[in-house]
C-alpha cells in the first residue's frame, strides 16, 4: 500500500475544484425511526459505526417534484446523516458539488478522502467521510479497477464505466488500534468486471503488512449470496459479510435498491459492508429513512456497529 500525504476534506475539495484534475417513514419501517430517532446512531468509545451509502448522482433533466430531483433530496439525505453520525461513511455516486451537502450534514470535525473517478473533481467519487476527532489518517490512496490501476479513467475488464477504489489507513484514538477502510462501486453491466474487481480488493487486503482490521463498503451491483463478486470476496479467507455475522439485526433484510419505492424485505441486497475476521459485528441495519415522503436516494444506506477484536 503506497503511502500518500494525508489530506483533509477541505483541502481535497479546494484542490480538486481549483485544478479539476489529480419525518415520515416507509410503512414497514420501525416506529422508533418514524419518530426521528436513529437506527444505530453515534458509536460509543469502543465501537465504530460504519455506513455505506449510494447517494445517487445529480441526474440532468430531472424536474422539481420528481423522486430523483437532487435539490429536493438534500434535506432527507442530511437528516439521516445527522441522525446516524457514522464514524465513517463510504459514499458512492457522489459528484463534486454533492459533497458539500454531505459535509454540511456532518459535524465540523469530519474529513474526507477521495477524488473523482475521472481525476480531480471530475466524475463520481467513492469518497470516505470520517470522524477526524477519533480517526487519524495515516495514509490513503485511490486506484482504478482495471489492468492499469494507476491510470486515471482506465477500464479494461468489459465495463464501459470507469470504476475506482478509495482506501485509507487510520489510527483509532479511542482504542489505539489501526484499521483500514475501503470503499468502492462495482460495475452495473459486466459480471466479469465485478469478479475481477472483487479479486483486486482481496489482493489489496492480502498486501497489508502487518495485517490490520479492514472494513469494505460499497455498492457492488450484485446480490449478496448469489453472485460471483460476492463469493469471490466472502468465500476467500479475507472477508465476512457483516449482515450475516452480526450479533443483532436492527431491521429486516430489506433490498437495498428500492429505486425510491418502499423497500421490500427479502429483495436483492446489493449494497454491503464486509469485514475481516478480526472485526466483531455487534449490530447491522438497512435504513429505510425518508422525510416528507422523500427518500434521500434510490438506494438505502447500510449500517454496521463493529468492534476491533
Amino acid at each position: 500500500m503506497p503511502i500518500e500525504k494525508p489530506v483533509t476534506r477541505r483541502s481535497v475539495l479546494t484542490a480538486a475544484g481549483a485544478v479539476g484534475l489529480a419525518g415520515a417513514i416507509a410503512g414497514n419501517a420501525s416506529p422508533a425511526h418514524a419518530q426521528g430517532k436513529s437506527v444505530i446512531g453515534p458509536a460509543g468509545r469502543k465501537d465504530l459505526h460504519i455506513m455505506s451509502f449510494n447517494i445517487r448522482f445529480d441526474a440532468s433533466g430531472t424536474l422539481p417534484g420528481q423522486a430523483d430531483y437532487w435539490p429536493e433530496r438534500i434535506p432527507a439525505l442530511q437528516k439521516v446523516l445527522a441522525l446516524e453520525q457514522p464514524t465513517a461513511v463510504g459514499l458512492q455516486e457522489a459528484e463534486f458539488h454533492q459533497l458539500t451537502a454531505v459535509e454540511a450534514a456532518l459535524p465540523k470535525h469530519y474529513e474526507m478522502i477521495g477524488y473523482g473517478r475521472d481525476g480531480g473533481s471530475d466524475g463520481e467519487f467513492s469518497a470516505i467521510f470520517y470522524d477526524a476527532s477519533r480517526l487519524s489518517l495515516l495514509a490513503w490512496d485511490q486506484f482504478w479497477l482495471s489492468d492499469t490501476p494507476d491510470l486515471i479513467g482506465s477500464a479494461t475488464w468489459g465495463n464501459n464505466v470507469t470504476r475506482i477504489v478509495t482506501w485509507g489507513r487510520f489510527l483509532d484514538a479511542s482504542t489505539g488500534r489501526e484499521l483500514v477502510l475501503i470503499n468502492t462501486h462495482f460495475d452495473h453491466q459486466s459480471g466479469n468486471a465485478r469478479i475481477r474487481s472483487a479479486q483486486a480488493i482481496v489482493n489489496l487486503v492480502r498486501t497489508i503488512n502487518p495485517p490490520l482490521p479492514t472494513i469494505l463498503t460499497g455498492d457492488f451491483n450484485a446480490n449478496a449470496g448469489a453472485s460471483g463478486a460476492y463469493s469471490t470476496l466472502v468465500d476467500s479467507d479475507v472477508f465476512h459479510d457483516t449482515w450475516t455475522t452480526a450479533g443483532k439485526k436492527v431491521t429486516p433484510a430489506y433490498g437495498t435498491f428500492p429505486n425510491y419505492k418502499d423497500p421490500i424485505e427479502g429483495a436483492d441486497r446489493i449494497d454491503w459492508i464486509l469485514a475481516t475476521p478480526d472485526v466483531q459485528v455487534l449490530e447491522t441495519a438497512i435504513n429505510t429513512f425518508r422525510q416528507d415522503d422523500r427518500y434521500p436516494s434510490d438506494h438505502v444506506p447500510v449500517q454496521a456497529l463493529v468492534r476491533l477484536t
